[in-house]
């Protein structure tokens, strides 16, 4: 069984490392920590120009028409690359949201904006610290008006419009809202990676349009596992970068007239690394291929790649500063960058324990009904 990328998707996936080797080298992401710019412009538009903000959108809505696929093979050169960009905010969440729970209408309204780039989209769902319970969200919409806050909104400060979370009758249900309307009020929050901006949003009567498919029990939880699989990608992607810059540096850094590489120290620890990206690759493809398919299995798939790549990139970004020794920790090295990344990614959707807990009770679900059945 083959389980690689089609010729097409592999030939994306090359031409995004080019660019991105070409247009996002580490002075980029280090131009945002340097200065008060939220993300790079001028690369998020290179990016919308060759059609990545639009790779899962139909044609029919002005999309590329590549299919999830293409997402997950894009989001890990963004990660490989770290790059600056509210892409993950807009083409895995809001672009998802609406495919998923949108009207025609509201398809075709919003997601030709989305696939230009013209919009810049995201997902407001937290409201509080721990894990995300849809019965206790405070947000709620009476006469087509959203009064609540939501908090650390990843790239709220600069995004167009949000996909918003709010009470519902049998669980959560999904509003659309314009952030630069009325009613709407921004407060931008400081997080351990600055190169993707947060902000806490806070709403006053705004104006707020349902998504009409997203009414019912599981609704956040469906699109938290779409988004996951193109998230578990770009911590891939991430987690792999270190790896390299780490083994390259084992065999240019001489110590007692010799590479660090050949010690078994330094060996060991490049192994374990090398095990733990592979493993959270493993388990992306799987996530790729339930997304795909639209399969059953999706939460379970879902789950084991947020979880086998939120701890592939922490420990591979880790021990990739362990492995630069002293000047790992400087700011003139670039491991920092990746480290940031992968902590920050590591929360974005829920910590690796909530996606534990969830896994759990999936599997424990579907074994009740295996055995009922039985």
């Amino acid at each position: 069984m083959n389980f690689e990328f089609s010729d097409e998707l592999i030939q994306l996936r090359d031409q995004a490392r080019r660019f991105l080797t070409d247009r996002c080298p580490p002075a980029v992401p280090r131009r945002i920590l340097d200065t008060n710019e939220p993300y790079a412009a001028d690369l998020w538009r290179a990016i919308a120009e060759m059609g990545w903000t639009g790779a899962a959108i139909p044609e029919e809505y002005g999309g590329v028409g590549l299919g999830r696929l293409a997402v997950c093979v894009l989001a890990e050169e963004i990660g490989r690359a770290v790059a600056p960009v509210p892409f993950s905010s807009s083409v895995y969440l809001a672009t998802e949201a609406i495919m998923l729970f949108g009207s025609e209408q509201q398809k075709q309204t919003w997601l030709p904006k989305l696939a230009s780039g013209e919009l810049i989209g995201t997902f407001a769902f937290a409201e509080r610290p721990g894990p995300f319970d849809a019965t206790k969200l405070n947000a709620a919409v009476s006469g087509g008006r959203l009064t609540g806050t939501k908090l650390a909104v990843p790239d709220g400060d600069i995004a167009d419009i949000a996909v918003v979370a709010t009470r519902g009758g049998a669980g959560a249900c999904l509003h659309l809202v314009d952030l630069k309307a009325a009613g709407v009020t921004r407060e931008t929050v400081v997080t351990f990676d600055p190169t993707r901006s947060h902000a806490n949003v806070e709403f006053s009567a705004a104006q707020a349009e349902p998504l009409p498919g997203s009414i019912g029990a599981g609704t956040v939880r469906t699109l938290l596992d779409y988004a996951a699989v193109p998230m578990a990608f770009e911590q891939v992607g991430g987690a792999q970068a270190a790896l390299d810059m780490a083994n390259a540096y084992a065999k240019e850094r001489f110590a007692f007239g010799r590479p660090i590489g050949s010690f078994q120290g330094i060996k060991h620890k490049l192994a374990e690394m090398y095990i733990q990206v592979e493993l959270a690759r493993s388990n992306a493809y799987y996530g790729a291929w339930a997304v795909h398919s639209n399969a059953a299995e999706l939460p379970i798939a879902a789950s084991v790649a947020r979880i086998a790549a939120c701890e592939a990139g922490w420990f591979v970004t880790k021990e990739n500063i362990q492995t630069h020794g002293g000047m790992g920790f400087t700011w003139q090295m670039d491991c920092h960058l990746y480290y940031r990344r992968a902590k920050l990614l590591g929360l974005n959707l829920g910590g690796a324990r909530e996606w534990k807990h969830r896994l759990v009770t999936e599997l424990r679900a579907r074994n009740t009904t295996d055995l009922e059945a039985a």
